[in-house]
């Protein structure tokens, strides 16, 4: 099986289109039954939207990403040739690197950015949920998000506490109270503010206007979850909804979204709400698909923050810590690799096994015939089997060795021509092959090889 990914980010397009893009992703967990991917797990964010997949092979790379490009746009509403360019196709080593950088925050329009570790972490649980995470899928997220971590951990970066949100209430404060830090404090702690929306932006925002002093808070959510929201987060905020939050926006001096839902609150209905309004408002606009008319920018006496506004002030990152990130994300690239390479080598390791030992129990059923159940054939039959532990080390060994210079191919091409194993065959052929019950009777016999996984091990692993 060959990892790959389709990678449509902040990088090279407009974020309205990432957002578009975004909306048509739910359709992927549907196409996959039908498609030459045997599963996907997708990350959408306010920046980006991946798709990491799994095929059979290089050769099957091309239809598996029409099946899933034809799926995302059948769910966004936009022409294939347009989903089609808009994603870049990673596949193999760049893919796995891709999303340790990502991961790692180090391809974020916020260098360094946190809350992109607990998107990666919750696009697998979701499509752990939906069924569609492949084992190596599963892994490969794992990895990257113990990766995360640890540069988080390691590295200034963590410490640093960089995010689109931090980002964004910067931009605000600087707007509103400049930069006395007592002018900014008092701003935050005086503001009126309504949050919109209840998702992971919506919580971390909510913590860190916490930390800025902020009291006068009120959640808005048109799903209803405002109350369950601001109970599980301490319950100091207001949960607003009904007319309420009419009111809210007329008195408000900071208004955020973090909805990204279908409603979106437009200039006029803005205009007419605060009508006679005398403080000024700031809106910040963080979800993926605009709670805000643009157009909201051009009323008078309100201020309006974006996703874009963000990404041109994002701070540039210290050089020392972000060539120790990616020190840290190179060593766990290439171990998770090497891993990876020594784990493809179980399939020809099991097959080679199985062949033995359905010669040695074909032999020793023969002793059985002649000699029946005597001290003599327990001899021989142990005598056999540590034997076979003895010729399949070597080859164990190599198969590993080969599996990690890449050089896999060589040693199944061995085995089929030297023993006519063909290591992929399906499942159904290679138990026709496998070896009698009692194989395992005698445990210190192979106890070497009894180290590699079997079949049912090899794939254990186990949003703005």
């Amino acid at each position: 099986m060959v990892l790959f990914s389709l990678v449509a980010s902040h990088t090279d397009l407009g974020l309205d289109t990432v957002a578009h893009l975004s909306n048509g992703t739910d359709e992927v967990v549907s196409a996959i039954p039908d498609s030459a991917s045997s599963g996907a797990v997708v990350l959408s964010t306010c920046n980006r939207v991946e798709i990491y997949a799994e095929a059979a092979d290089e050769a099957s790379i091309h239809q598996a990403r029409t099946d899933l490009l034809e799926a995302v746009a059948r769910g966004s509403g936009l022409s294939s040739d347009t989903v089609a360019s808009s994603f870049t196709t990673l596949s193999g080593d760049a893919a796995v690197r891709h999303l340790f950088e990502v991961g790692s925050g180090l391809q974020s329009a916020v260098v360094g950015e946190r809350e992109i570790a607990g998107q990666v972490r919750r696009a697998l649980g979701s499509a752990q949920e939906s069924g569609i995470a492949t084992g190596p899928l599963v892994q490969l997220f794992e990895s990257a998000t113990r990766t995360a971590k640890d540069v988080g951990t390691r590295t200034a970066l963590g410490a640093a506490g960089r995010s689109i949100v931090s980002v964004a209430l910067d931009l605000a404060t600087d707007l509103r109270a400049g930069t006395s830090e007592a002018e900014a404090r008092r701003f935050w702690e005086q503001a009126n503010i309504l949050l919109v929306g209840t998702g992971a932006y919506a919580g971390t925002t909510l913590a860190q206007l916490a930390d800025r002093g902020a009291v006068n808070v009120g959640v808005h959510s048109a799903s209803g979850r405002a109350e369950a929201f601001v109970a599980d987060r301490g319950g100091w905020a207001m949960a607003l909804g009904g007319e309420k939050v009419h009111g809210a926006i007329a008195e408000a001096d900071v208004l955020i979204g973090c909805s990204g839902g279908d409603r979106r609150l437009t200039a006029e209905a803005l205009e007419h709400l605060r009508d006679g309004a005398e403080s000024r408002l700031t809106v910040l606009d963080l979800a993926l698909g605009h709670d805000f008319d643009p157009a909201i920018a051009d009323l008078p006496g309100v201020d309006l923050i974006t996703l874009e506004s963000v990404k041109m002030a994002a701070p540039d990152g210290q050089q020392a810590a972000l060539e120790e990130a990616a020190r840290l994300v190179d060593e766990a690239v290439t171990g998770f690799l090497q891993e990876r390479k020594a784990r493809s080598a179980n399939e020809a390791i099991v097959a080679l096994r199985r062949h033995t030992h359905q010669v040695l129990e074909t032999e020793m059923e023969r002793v059985r015939q002649r000699h029946g159940c005597t001290a003599a054939a327990d001899e021989v039959e142990f005598a056999l089997r540590r034997m076979v532990r003895q010729m399949l080390h070597e080859p164990t060994m190599r198969a590993k060795e080969l599996a990690a210079e890449g050089r896999l191919d060589e040693y199944e091409n061995a085995l089929q021509i030297l023993f006519g194993l063909n290591v992929a065959a399906p499942a159904s052929e290679a138990e026709s092959a496998s070896c009698p019950a009692d194989v395992g009777t005698a445990p210190d016999a192979v106890s070497h090889v009894g180290s590699v996984p079997d079949d049912g091990e090899t794939g254990e692993a186990r949003t703005a």
